[in-house]
């Protein structure tokens, strides 16, 4: 399970401190190798919510098993590719290929719990938080130091390994029953799986987020598309017998739409300075790309440290709180660097964000993991992940229009004050939020 769950936050990141490289090898500027970030987000986050939903109809066992396939045969196209598009390619692949590691990791902890009538241990949960989302910041550090041994194209050629052991360990160990396959007819199967409301939900997030990554008024029919689709896919959700997002049960459940609102703008900060810091750090101030991971190495260590102390109080209002005003304070402190700042205030900003890193993954997981369905512990899973993909592709874009040609000073502070919004208003959607004191004590529950 930590595996699996390792393999997307690992691609996610890893891309940060390849992007120069990559650009330099095929004369690429920023604004055209943003599209190795954008391209596994776009992937990603229309894969989480369908992988997650045929993860609760048929199980988390087939699912874990063929996507993680798709890993390593993604690091092979990768590590061949001839030009960007091929690259870019490979990282669509890797987008859906890590698309059921986290939600096949959570329905299997609630099956679990069902099985035995007990409460997932804060433990597992705590580890799982980490593997998703603390253990990403390694991903530049491990990019810097693969690209230092072989150079970026080694970046992809480590999902091979990983996926092969991840796919092995998967056959040995993953229950093979569960899911609604175990008592369901096959007429009944196909009567789960919504077709139709899976094609509307894709053009509906593929339209906003090719328009996110373009931000232009000649791409105004996009947001058009989007709405007209987005009309279209209510209108079918709502008929549907067994809807692909529920959406009454959805729109009932404010505590989880609110956990929603709140990942996508975490992810809006967090991601911004993974990539956007991580740039400027090597064109901006001159690092290398091992060591614009190195910079990185504090925020990992302390965002460990952050979720493990916090993973064993109860309730989520503290970790928020904790999360927001830490990415408040850092986004501040950012906007004091420049190209004469010294070496110890980089690595000062990164311990600071290592305080939001480690809180509001764990935070946010466990918020889903107590207010989601449990019927629909996947799918609700996959849609946490979509929700923060796209807070991950508007810091794409963000950063994209902060740099333009080049990651200037002047670009990293414009996508700071960007950041520090964010950063205000995920502490107003918790402060507002009067349900989240209730959720510590459901917490305590089996």
């Amino acid at each position: 399970m930590m595996l699996g769950s390792v393999l997307n936050p690992i691609n996610s990141t890893i891309i940060a401190v390849a992007l120069v490289p990559i650009g330099r090898a095929f004369g690429a500027p920023p604004s055209q190798t943003a599209w190795l970030v954008s391209a596994l987000y776009l992937a990603t986050a229309l894969g989480q919510p369908v992988v997650g939903r045929l993860i609760d109809i048929f199980g988390p066992r087939r699912l874990f098993l063929l996507s993680t396939g798709l890993v390593g045969v993604a690091g092979v196209v990768g590590t061949l590719a001839p030009n960007l598009g091929v690259l870019v390619a490979a990282r669509v692949l890797l987008g859906f290929g890590t698309c059921a590691g986290y939600p096949a990791a959570m329905a299997l902890l609630r099956s679990e719990a069902a099985r035995t009538g007990k409460d997932s241990p804060a433990g597992v949960l705590t580890a799982l938080a980490v593997a998703n989302q603390t253990i990403a910041v390694v991903g530049p550090l491990l990019g810097g130091l693969v690209i230092g041994l072989g150079g970026w194209r080694f970046t992809f050629a480590l999902n091979i390994p990983l996926a092969a052991a991840a796919v092995a360990l998967g056959a040995l160990r993953l229950p093979k029953q569960g899911g609604l396959d175990a008592t369901g007819s096959r007429g009944h199967l196909a009567r789960q799986i919504d077709l139709p409301g899976m094609a509307l939900f894709a053009a509906m997030l593929f339209s906003l987020l090719l328009f996110l990554m373009n931000l232009h008024a000649s791409t105004w029919y996009l947001p058009v598309i989007t709405l007209a689709a987005g009309a279209a896919f209510a209108v079918r959700e709502l008929r549907a017998a067994t809807p692909f997002i529920d959406l009454r049960v959805l729109g009932g459940n404010a505590p989880l739409l609110a956990t929603y609102g709140r990942s996508l703008v975490a992810y809006v900060v967090s991601y911004a300075f993974l990539y956007g810091f991580t740039q400027w750090t090597e064109e901006g101030y001159g690092l290398s790309p091992f060591h614009a991971g190195l910079v990185q190495i504090p925020m990992f260590l302390v965002g460990i440290g952050v979720s493990v102390t916090v993973g064993r109080r109860d309730g989520v209002l503290g970790k928020l709180l904790l999360g927001a005003v830490g990415q408040i304070a850092a986004c501040a402190l950012m906007l004091t660097l420049g190209a004469g700042s010294p070496l110890w205030a980089l690595v000062l900003l990164a311990v600071v964000f290592g305080v939001p890193q480690g809180s509001n993954s764990l935070a946010l997981q466990n918020s889903v993991y107590f207010q989601s369905d449990p019927e629909r512990t996947g799918s609700s899973a996959g849609l946490l992940r979509t929700f923060a993909y796209v807070g991950s592709m508007i810091a794409s874009s963000a950063t994209a229009a902060s740099f333009g040609d080049h990651a200037s000073t002047a670009g990293m502070h414009r996508l700071a004050w960007i950041m520090l919004a964010a950063g205000v208003l995920y502490l107003l959607i918790t402060v507002l939020d009067r349900s989240l004191p209730r959720l510590a004590h459901r917490g305590r529950k089996p």
